[in-house]
C-alpha cells in the first residue's frame, strides 16, 4: 500500500484549465471513465484540430455561474450510463489536482444535471495511483 495514496469516496478536485477549484466529485470505481457535467456542447476547431466548446458550472451550488470552455477533442465514445442507456460522448484530456497531487485524466462530457455530483472520478483516472476508502470523505482534499 505504500506506493498508492488513499482517497475517500467523495473528494474535491481542481480542473485548472477550466477555472474549476474545489469541485466535489464522487469517486466511482464502477465507472471506467470520469465524467463531467457540461451544457451546450459544440464541436469546433481548436488550434486547427478537432475540439469541443462547452459550458461548465464551476460552483456546485450556483448553477447561474457559467464558464464557456474549449478543449481539443481526444475521442468520441459510446458510454453506458448507470441508468442503462448508451450515448455517444465527447472525451477530452485535462489536468486534475487533488490536494498536492496533479495528473492527467480523460473526461467524458455529458449532462449530469439530475445527479448529486457534477463530476464522477472513474477508475481509469484512479488506476495505479489511489486506493479508495469508502468509509472516508475528503481524505486528500479539503472539504468544500
Amino acid at each position: 500500500m505504500k506506493d498508492k495514496m488513499i482517497i475517500g469516496h467523495i473528494e474535491a478536485i481542481n480542473l485548472p484549465a477550466f477555472g474549476i477549484s474545489s469541485l466535489p466529485v464522487r469517486v466511482d470505481t464502477g465507472a471506467q471513465t470520469s465524467s463531467l457535467h457540461v451544457d451546450n456542447i459544440k464541436q469546433v476547431s481548436v488550434q486547427g484540430k478537432p475540439g469541443v466548446e462547452f459550458d461548465i458550472h464551476p460552483e456546485m451550488h450556483n448553477v447561474d455561474k457559467v464558464i464557456r470552455c474549449s478543449a481539443p477533442l481526444h475521442d468520441v465514445r459510446k458510454v453506458k450510463s448507470s441508468n442503462g442507456m448508451s450515448e455517444q460522448r465527447y472525451v477530452i484530456k485535462t489536468r486534475a489536482q487533488m490536494g498536492d497531487f496533479e495528473w492527467d485524466i480523460e473526461v467524458t462530457l455529458t449532462n449530469r444535471a439530475d445527479m448529486t455530483y457534477l463530476m464522477l472520478l472513474g477508475r481509469q483516472a484512479l488506476s495505479g495511483l489511489f486506493y479508495v476508502d469508502v468509509s472516508q470523505t475528503f481524505v486528500m482534499s479539503s472539504e468544500v
